[in-house]
């Protein structure tokens, strides 16, 4: 007998975990399988060692397969499912045509569970650092069902369209983040490099040097003194900050200040309701209980509060007041989710209208960001302008009044 550790979602929507002793995972999955429970994980309690484990928790590092390269491989398996073809054939045909090294060996493990007797959802609840609860869950209930190849399909879909919106939103931080270091760096070289070439001369003409100049000269000797401190200084802010969010309390304090910021925030809502409605109508389609599927959804959006929100909400859903009308109430996500949502209530097309509103949600995001950036631009070039004109001029100043005393 060994121990292994689990959690599963319940008949009323209630994410539980635990650790029972079992002959095998197979036998601990179908244990709570009979109690009615849809599991999202179980694995050897003392799988990972107190190194393995530090190294996870405390530097963030990840040895699962990347994004890409799971839908890559979640869709071939949705085509050749799709053709007819066993899912031993389809995991052979993904194995050998996968590049990525550490997919190709994580998916033949795979494939070696099936082979052994083990379901699709038990062989991958295994690798919870590639396969999260979503993915998981989605492919019990696939197998569940008779629908694999259709749920794989519409996983790809899911994880395309997350990593597109991911992409937009980094793509459109890479220009505005390059102009920032270059800003900074301009600053810096003309206070700590070029600034201090003039110094001696200021020096020998003996003369009063202006208000504005003296204030660059020492800052200028500040930044060069206590500039390497300042870079460990954040650096440290940094990691004890990354430490305070690995708390929840913390953590969902932090959270509810980004969706308070004014204009941050909006696109933190909207980049949300994308994440929920998609995730939302992606299980619902699956067949899903709706309640379930809020459970699963929670787990998957990434802000506490918004999470915190959703269970809220999900508790009214329970009572029978449906979804829109609780999610109104927490004042989190953005109003043209809820009125979808309750359309696609009253429609009895829940699923779908929650798929269409994660596609106009995704719309908003790319927009939002863009304007963002379209207004960042110009402000960081005009700050960075006046700030190296204002040094320049500073010394033009100096240097003019030094002539003045030539003469």
């Amino acid at each position: 007998m060994a121990s292994f550790r689990w959690s599963a979602v319940t008949a009323g929507g209630e994410v539980v975990s635990g650790v029972d002793d079992a002959p095998d995972q197979a036998a601990i999955v179908e244990r709570l399988q009979r109690q009615g429970q849809i599991v999202l994980s179980a694995e050897p309690a003392d799988r990972r060692n107190l190194f393995a484990v530090l190294l996870h928790t405390e530097l963030g590092l990840r040895r699962g397969v990347d994004r890409t390269t799971l839908g890559e491989v979640t869709r071939e398996l949705a085509i050749m499912l799709t053709a007819g073809q066993d899912l031993d054939r389809a995991l052979r045909f993904v194995v050998d045509n996968t590049g990525n090294s550490r997919a190709r060996g994580l998916l033949a493990e795979v494939r070696d569970k099936v082979r052994a007797g083990s379901s699709l959802a038990t062989s991958i609840a295994a690798y919870p650092q590639t396969f999260s609860k979503l993915y998981v869950g989605l492919v019990r209930a696939g197998e569940a069902g008779g629908a694999l190849a259709a749920t794989l399909d519409r996983l790809a879909a899911l994880l395309e369209r997350e990593r597109s919106l991911r992409a937009n939103l980094q793509a459109a931080l890479i220009y505005p983040v390059i102009l920032v270091v270059a800003a900074i760096a301009s600053i810096v070289l003309l206070l700590e490099y070029v600034l201090p070439q003039f110094t001696p001369i200021f020096e020998q003409a003996g003369a009063e040097l202006p208000a504005a100049t003296r204030m660059l000269i020492a800052l200028g000797a500040i930044v060069g003194v206590a500039g390497p401190w300042v870079l460990i200084g954040m650096l440290a802010a940094g990691l004890l900050l990354r430490r305070a969010l690995a708390m929840p309390a913390f953590r969902i304090k932090a959270d509810r200040l980004l969706l308070s910021l004014p204009t941050v925030g909006t696109l933190v809502r909207e980049v949300l309701a994308a994440r929920l409605t998609r995730t939302l109508g992606t299980l619902l389609e699956n067949g899903v209980p709706l309640i379930v599927a809020l459970s699963i959804a929670g787990e998957v959006l990434g802000n506490l509060a918004a999470a915190a929100a959703l269970e809220a909400a999900a508790l009214g859903a329970k009572g029978g007041r449906g979804l829109a009308a609780p999610l109104s109430e927490t004042g989190v996500f953005p109003r043209r989710m809820i009125h979808l949502l309750q359309l696609g209530e009253e429609a009895a097309q829940l699923p779908a209208m929650a798929l269409k509103a994660a596609d106009i949600h995704d719309e908003q995001a790319r927009q939002m960001m863009q304007r963002i950036v379209a207004l960042a631009i110009p402000s960081i070039t005009i700050v960075m302008g006046l700030v190296v004109a204002g040094i320049i001029g500073s010394l033009l100043t100096t240097m003019l009044s030094l002539n003045d005393l030539a003469q």
